[in-house]
């Protein structure tokens, strides 16, 4: 399908034509302000479906409204009359259209003429009278003040609120585009998701995303408005600020970086165990845990307490295997490789200083043995332990001084 998109380069158009670009059976034309009138003829003439979302919004000179949403729209529509192409038309206005202003009046305009041409002709006109909708790639300082205030929280700058007790309806780019394509492929219309926040509350909500980085936090994500909201703020960081330094817990044996705390989803971290050192040998009454190498060879141990048995299992970076570290299991986690072994880990809690839930136990003494992922028989193990009575009396010279 051949698609006409006018004001292609603007927030909601370039958000559209993104999408569109992923979808391969569709040819998309795209119309910008700078672009002659000839040319828009021509896209008039071939296109099978218009997006019809140029307009002027904040011109210097009031007679732009006119110009730029009323009389644009008579030749859009003109040129696809005077081509025959009855295609289906979408149209972005706006609640302002309710409104006695130059913008409202001008877009009011816009539609009379679309529904008029729709009488006329075969062609469809969906018309979307969208509020204040927020996203990625809008202009911040210009005409949305959830772009401005992502723009300004991200960057330290304050934001000012005239109003805080200011009511406002809010749509999400995503579900505009969801709703444009829905209809694209023949769908019945929808009632876009909206959401209504104050401007003290957005503030807010917006001010907090500042702090995540160092509470190495998310806010919470099963909270449609929040992880939406979440998401365009990060799409306005300063690209010279994409990262930041976690704080790593080094020592010989390597080191342990926590990584993500989330509202009541565990935790993420990141463990490098040196080469032939071993970690671990603790156990929880609660918490839980999940264990996955990325890079090296390792061996995690466990033993139930109040058990002399081990359970081993072989782990390895080239295969990547996921193993649960279930509550009242002492455990350990050995490096049997040359290189740093890296083990990304999620806990089913944020560690908390004041109630760690981890108590220090062995997993391997002179009275266990092992069974489950490598199983030693009684020979085996009667070798094993004379062979860890001789290198204790080694390291203790002991008979063997």
């Amino acid at each position: 399908m051949k698609i006409l998109v006018t004001g292609a380069g603007g927030f909601i158009g370039k958000n559209l034509v993104a999408t569109l670009r992923t979808i391969d059976k569709h040819e998309i034309f795209e119309y910008h302000h700078s672009d002659g009138l000839n040319i828009l003829e021509k896209f008039c003439r071939e296109c099978d479906f218009v997006f019809h979302l140029a307009g002027v919004n904040r011109p210097e000179n009031p007679n732009d409204f006119t110009e730029g949403n009323e009389t644009f729209t008579s030749k859009l529509v003109n040129f696809l009359e005077q081509n025959k192409n009855n295609c289906p038309i979408v149209f972005s206005s706006s609640v302002q259209a309710e409104l006695d202003n130059y913008y409202g009046r001008s877009k009011l305009a816009a539609e009379k003429i679309l529904l008029e041409y729709e009488k006329k002709s075969d062609s469809k006109i969906f018309i979307y009278r969208l509020k204040n909708v927020f996203g990625k790639w809008c202009l911040p300082n210009y005409n949305s003040v959830v772009s401005t205030f992502c723009f300004n929280a991200a960057r330290s700058l304050p934001l000012k609120i005239n109003d805080p007790s200011r009511e406002l309806e809010l749509v999400y780019i995503d579900d505009v585009i969801k709703e444009f394509l829905n209809v694209l492929e023949g769908s019945e219309v929808q009632n876009i998701l909206t959401y209504k926040v104050n401007l003290q509350k957005l503030a807010d909500i917006i001010q907090s995303f500042t702090t995540c980085r160092e509470k190495l936090s998310v806010p919470n994500q099963n909270d449609e408005f929040i992880r939406k909201l979440y998401s365009t703020y990060q799409s306005y960081l300063s690209e010279k600020n994409f990262s930041y330094a976690l704080k790593m817990h080094a020592d010989e044996r390597g080191s342990f970086s926590e990584f993500i705390r989330t509202e009541g989803q565990g935790q993420f971290s990141v463990n490098v165990v040196k080469p032939h050192i071993t970690k671990g040998n603790h156990w929880h009454h609660s918490k839980h845990e999940k264990f996955l190498v990325v890079s090296g060879e390792g061996v995690i141990r466990f033993r139930k307490i109040f058990s002399n048995e081990i359970i081993e299992y072989k782990v390895s970076g080239s295969c990547h295997e996921v193993v649960d570290i279930p509550p009242g299991y002492t455990h350990s986690i050995e490096n049997i490789g040359d290189a740093d072994m890296t083990v990304v880990i999620w806990a089913n809690e944020n560690f908390n200083p004041e109630i760690p839930d981890t108590f220090f136990e062995k997993v391997i003494d002179s009275s266990t043995h092992l069974h489950g992922g490598g199983v030693l028989t009684p020979r085996q193990f009667k070798i094993y332990i004379l062979f860890k009575i001789l290198i204790e009396s080694i390291v203790k010279g002991g008979a063997f001084k």
